[in-house]
């Protein structure tokens, strides 16, 4: 049951003016405005704002989460402006839906240590130097490719429509629980050969991504943050038990959002 809900809110006015129309109309429906327990948090600005608190949440899974677009694409946020009303309706109503989205588990093992994260859209691997990287790509311990290029996004279905959207790959239907091999400027010559295509994984397989010859420094950007780990063994990533909860309205529609946000084409 939903009672007690925190916002998170972007630093500029409009999404500081929205976020307290948002408290007032849900304190009146009797909700609790509570920033140490609650049910429900509400990001409202721009999709880094969503991100920013899933993260601070800790990616806890008993916690739901809903978003309120002042930002631009917002393609994580659920609500728009205009919908706020309605939206604390359904909420005291309970007439929304629940999505339930995988989240993206990865272990680095470096310098004789391993460093364990989650993310909710994707990680991106490069060479320190930003020079060609040379990778060996496994699914479940058998070799996929050895891949040579700038380097390998594997992306959420969340993610699909993100950075692994202008790279080239597949949109997926967020509710799935896949991940997405996609390369970013792959070399193909009569030396090297690797896929120049993204390749869908289900989730519970696990992909093995190790550095080949002694280019084992690495940036690993999670979740657009970057990170640089020397000495690099090997990346496993996979999604497997833990799940977040996203509200939706109960008009929402992932084929309307596509084409809302993409192509903008309706009639």
């Amino acid at each position: 049951m939903i009672k007690r809900v925190k916002l998170f809110v972007s630093d500029n006015e409009e999404s500081k003016k929205t976020s307290i129309f948002i408290k007032e109309k849900l304190i009146k429906s009797g909700f609790i405005i509570d920033d140490e327990k609650y049910d429900l948090g509400i990001a409202v600005g721009g999709d880094g704002t969503f991100l920013r608190m899933i993260k601070t949440n800790n990616f806890d899974s008993n916690t739901y989460y809903v978003g309120v677009n002042t930002g631009t694409l917002g393609f994580l946020q659920e609500v728009k402006v205009g919908e706020i009303e309605e939206f604390v309706e359904e909420l005291k109503q309970k007439l929304y839906k629940v999505d339930e989205v995988g989240v993206q588990e990865t272990i680095i093992k470096h310098n004789n240590e391993s460093s364990m994260f989650y993310s909710l859209n994707e990680i991106i691997i490069r060479n320190a130097d930003l020079k060609a990287v040379n990778l060996d790509i496994k699914i479940d311990d058998d070799l996929l490719e050895r891949f040579i290029g700038d380097g390998i996004l594997v992306a959420t279905s969340i993610g699909s429509t993100a950075h692994n959207l202008s790279l080239g790959g597949s949109i997926v239907y967020n509710t799935f629980s896949s991940l997405q091999i996609t390369p970013i400027a792959p070399i193909n010559s009569k030396v090297y050969r690797s896929l120049i295509n993204s390749v869908i994984i289900p989730d519970k397989k696990e992909i093995e991504i190790i550095p080949c010859k002694d280019k084992n420094n690495l940036i690993v950007t999670i979740d657009g943050e970057n990170n640089l780990y020397d000495n690099v063994e090997n990346i496993e990533t996979k999604i497997d038990e833990k799940k977040l909860k996203f509200l939706r309205l109960s008009h929402y529609n992932f084929s309307q959002k596509i084409n809302e946000k993409l192509l903008d084409n309706q009639k």
